[in-house]
Order: C-alpha cells, then sequence, then structure tokens
C-alpha cells in the first residue's frame, strides 16, 4: 500500500489546532511539506517545529483569516506561484450552535463565506497545479449532519450540506484528471468546539458540564469521543496514492454514532 506522500505539497486550513493541526501533522509523517493555514503565526510558528521533518521536507505557514478573502487568496496564490499544491484540506471552525429559528441571516451569509466560497476560492487557485503534477487531493473536514442534521447546529447543518454537495459536484469533474475529491465527516471529538458546546448547552439546560458531556458520550457506541488523530488518520489516508480511486464520497468518522450508513 503506497502511503508515501514524499515530494508532495499540502495546504491545511485551521492547523493551529484540533482536527486540523493533527492532519498537518499525519501528512508530514507520511512525507509531505505542509503549509499550515491559521489566524495565529504564534501557534502555527510552534506547529512547524513540531512536525516531522526528513531530509528534504520543508514545512511552513500562511497567517491569514478566512473572513478576510482578499488577503487569503494573495497569499494563497502568491504560494501557488512558488509551488504547486498537491493536497488541499479545507478545514475551519464551525458556526456557533443554535436553533435554526434562532439564527440572524448574517450568521448564514458569515457561515457560507466561510465554508462553501472560501472552499471555491481555494480549489481554484490550487487545482491548475494539481492538472500540472497529474496528482490532486481534495479534502473537506464538514460534519456527520450531512447524513443526519444535528441538533441545535441550525447554521452548521445548513451549510455544510451545501459544501457536501459542492464537494461531490467538484469529483465529479475533476475525476478524469485524476484529482479526487472527499469528505470527512468527524463526529463527536474531543476539540476546543465540542468542548464549547457542551458548556453553552449546560448553560442552556441548567446541567452541569460532566452531566451533558457524560449523555454525550453514551449516544456514541464507542462510548467515547474521538481523538483529533483519528480523524486525521482518514483524512490522510485519503491524500496519499493508495486512496486514488476513493472519490467523491464521505467517509464518517463517528465511533458509529450516526444512525444510518
Amino acid at each position: 500500500m503506497n502511503l508515501n506522500l514524499t515530494g508532495k505539497n499540502a495546504l491545511v486550513g485551521g492547523s493551529s489546532k484540533g482536527i486540523g493541526k493533527a492532519i498537518a501533522m499525519e501528512l508530514a509523517e507520511l512525507g509531505a511539506n505542509v503549509t499550515l493555514v491559521s489566524r495565529s503565526p504564534e501557534l502555527m510558528t510552534t506547529i512547524t517545529r513540531q512536525m516531522k521533518r526528513r531530509p528534504g521536507q520543508d514545512h511552513d505557514f500562511l497567517a491569514a483569516d478566512f473572513t478576510n478573502r482578499a488577503d487569503l487568496r494573495t497569499k494563497v496564490a502568491a504560494l501557488v506561484s512558488a509551488k504547486p499544491i498537491h493536497i488541499l484540506v479545507n478545514n475551519t471552525g464551525g458556526p456557533p450552535g443554535g436553533p435554526i429559528l434562532d439564527a440572524a441571516p448574517e450568521e448564514f451569509e458569515v457561515a457560507f463565506h466561510n465554508h462553501l466560497i472560501i472552499n471555491q476560492m481555494l480549489a481554484q487557485l490550487v487545482v491548475p497545479g494539481m492538472l500540472r503534477e497529474n496528482y490532486g487531493r481534495i479534502i473537506n473536514i464538514i460534519s456527520t449532519s450531512v447524513k443526519a442534521p444535528l441538533d441545535d447546529l441550525g447554521v452548521s447543518n445548513t451549510v455544510r450540506a451545501a459544501v457536501a454537495n459542492w464537494a461531490k459536484t467538484l469529483a465529479n469533474e475533476l475525476g478524469r484528471h485524476g484529482i479526487t475529491v472527499n469528505n470527512v465527516l468527524p463526529g463527536l471529538t474531543d476539540t476546543e468546539r465540542l468542548h464549547d458546546l457542551i458548556q453553552k448547552k449546560a448553560v442552556a439546560t441548567r446541567s452541569s458540564y460532566e452531566t451533558v458531556a457524560n449523555a454525550m458520550r453514551s449516544s456514541v457506541p464507542a462510548q467515547r469521543f474521538a481523538e483529533p488523530h483519528e480523524v486525521a488518520a482518514a483524512a490522510a489516508f485519503l491524500a496519499t496514492p493508495a486512496a486514488a480511486y476513493i472519490n467523491g464520497t464521505n467517509i464518517t468518522v463517528d465511533g458509529g454514532r450516526t444512525r444510518n450508513l
């Protein structure tokens, strides 16, 4: 099985913490040169020093905010003019939780921009290089809400579904060129976002943090939250030559929590 990413360049969004950071670390472990993207240059400086670095392997980062499309475009355009990007991991923080009727229209606009519009822009920037290199992997980190909407995540449920259908359409268009587009759907994963959602639900229901957390864990057949590196392993595999015939699909990484296939 060919899992070797030596000589491949990866661009990983939201990679200063959580699932994005774990994916960057896994890709580096497989030999890729990784460019991190997030708002925190301090955190990314530390992470690039921690990442696996074989002879000839190099890592760097772009300090950018996904809400500033023009700045992100300029920085990524400069990056792809210097080197081709073979692997694009679209990942950014999810929208705030809450019932869908409580969400302001602006919340949908922000989420649609950060998750769909930015994905589209990044794909347009990196795909020409993938075509020239005859190698391309686009991996979107979204949510199990694509299969079954989750309670109190109205904006996220709506926008994640749009991203999934965007990805399937792109996969259909790029498949003939050997470029794959797939979605990884994390379940309850031990990240800052999950802790924030637990805390908000605890306040809303006048329950303790542990009561809410334990109820969430019990909803998973595995009876625990995922570790970020477990989600990252699925994403990293999709980036490898071994995954060349996996295209246009959703890979659920949720310990069996989603009640459909």
